[in-house]
């Protein structure tokens, strides 16, 4: 599964899912976190289909697939393969669950809907803490490149609050919650980061009034393409954390050009094959780069050129994989398809340079949708030069922090988020610092 950034490669997400849409709507009366007899918390959420899935804090993920009995059964992460999990949700999780025959109840947390103003826009969001009148930190979710809803979809909106944390997590603006009667974010879909880091600061702001005096130390979160965003929301105004989630510190441009350097390689190509696929990709971003409105004469040059070679099947990229199966007439009319303001030269090391907000960074050894290795690179220049920031880099880890399996094809699926990274966010969350060894991550710490 792959939050792809910058832009939403069609071709990638067929392969790790199997739709975009929720079948199960998100208000449904099963979704929730509960607490096991153990101690664990099990988050509920939505899936595919008549699906839901369950998280634990540890990592572990899987689906559940209803029975003709009433329970549950579960596969591994994304994969089709049973992992022996039971579960049972009693009276529409009333009266709980059942987690492999260990009881769980419902926690209750304080949920407060809002809609707020960013600019001429309205947006839908959510603030969940824990019970209680103490003071929490509280975290501010920022989306990826998806278009689904963050209130429908986002794990960590419970999962966190089960453990201590407050959570606001919102809708980006064009994007459809399908419970009736919610609140809607209103305005079109943008990927233009500027636009959508005034979004984050307008959300941190709601997040803070909502909190009142609960609100502890307060900062951001943003998975993928939120790595860009979330740094520049804080260079506008005060958080007290940012947490950079399978991010980058290279442009949509580099992005797009790392990925099939790094796929190719791994598929056994040459490097002359590899400066093929390259030219393929410079003429790509030539397009984009002009908003399609030049660069077409040498993008039908280079396609015909090279897409009866044996590599150009795999030639991928993030963008570039989207392009392929059109001329330049056929990129023309699909246009507005790509076009939704993605700033593609954009530079995050300058307003990485300019922050000193502290930072962590938890990234993926493995990741194919966001290569992490020069953006490690340049996370550690960073820390060198004395700024706040800590880098996690998880071993055989792909976008998402997901661990994965690799079909014969070389086909990936995920199947869990590696032991560590969960607590990580938590902790950094809490006090700003990370504690000792997290399950196998390459941990860089900031200069004392």
């Amino acid at each position: 599964m792959r939050n792809l950034l910058p832009l939403i490669s069609a071709a990638a997400l067929a392969a790790c899912m199997p739709a975009l849409a929720h079948a199960v709507p998100a208000d449904d009366c099963r979704i929730g976190v509960y607490r096991l007899s153990t101690g664990e918390a099990v988050n509920i959420d939505p899936s595919f289909k008549d699906m839901l899935r369950w998280r634990r804090l540890d990592g572990t993920i899987g689906a559940l697939h209803p029975q003709a009995d009433g329970t549950w059964a579960s596969t591994r992460g994304w994969t089709d393969k049973p992992d022996g999990h039971k579960v049972t949700i009693s009276d529409c999780g009333v009266q709980g669950v059942t987690f492999d025959g260990v009881h769980g109840e419902r926690i209750p947390l304080d949920i407060t809907e809002t809609s707020f103003r960013s600019g001429d826009v309205t947006l839908a969001g959510r603030l969940v803490l824990p019970k209680g009148s103490g003071k929490v930190p509280v975290v501010v979710l920022i989306h990826g490149s998806e278009k689904s809803s963050g209130r429908a979809s986002y794990a960590l909106q419970r999962l966190l609050p089960a453990q201590g944390v407050g959570v606001f997590v919102y809708d980006k603006r064009g994007t459809v919650y399908d419970a009736p009667d919610a609140n809607r974010s209103t305005g079109e879909y943008t990927q233009d980061f500027s636009i959508l880091a005034d979004d984050a600061v307008a959300a941190i702001a709601e997040a803070r009034r909502l909190a009142g005096p609960r609100a502890g130390r307060v900062g951001f979160q943003g998975g993928s393409q939120g790595g860009y965003v979330a740094p520049l929301a804080a260079t506008r105004t005060h958080a007290d954390f940012v947490i950079a989630d399978f991010g980058l510190a290279v442009s949509p441009i580099e992005e797009d050009q790392q990925e099939i350097v790094l796929e190719m390689k791994l598929k056994g190509h040459s490097d002359a094959e590899i400066e093929k696929a390259l030219e393929v990709a410079d003429a790509a971003a030539e397009i984009i780069r002009s908003q399609f409105t030049a660069g077409f004469e040498r993008w039908d040059t280079l396609r015909a050129k090279y897409m009866a070679e044996p590599w150009w099947k795999d030639l991928h990229g993030n963008f570039t994989v989207d392009f392929l199966p059109y001329d330049g007439a056929g990129l023309k009319a699909h246009a507005k398809e790509f076009l939704v303001g993605t700033p593609m030269d954009y530079q995050a090391m300058p307003v990485l340079e300019k922050l000193d907000t502290p930072q962590l960074w938890e990234l993926g050894a493995d990741d194919l949708a966001a290569p992490s290795a020069e953006t490690s690179r340049r996370l550690k220049s960073l820390i060198a030069k004395g700024k706040p920031i800590t880098l996690a880099v998880f071993p055989r880890a792909d976008h998402g922090v997901y661990e994965y399996e690799t079909a014969a094809d070389g086909t990936r699926t995920s199947t869990r988020n590696p032991e560590g990274y969960l607590k990580m966010m938590l902790d950094f969350i809490r006090d700003g610092r990370v504690h000792g060894a997290y399950g196998e991550a390459a941990i860089t710490l900031p200069r004392q």
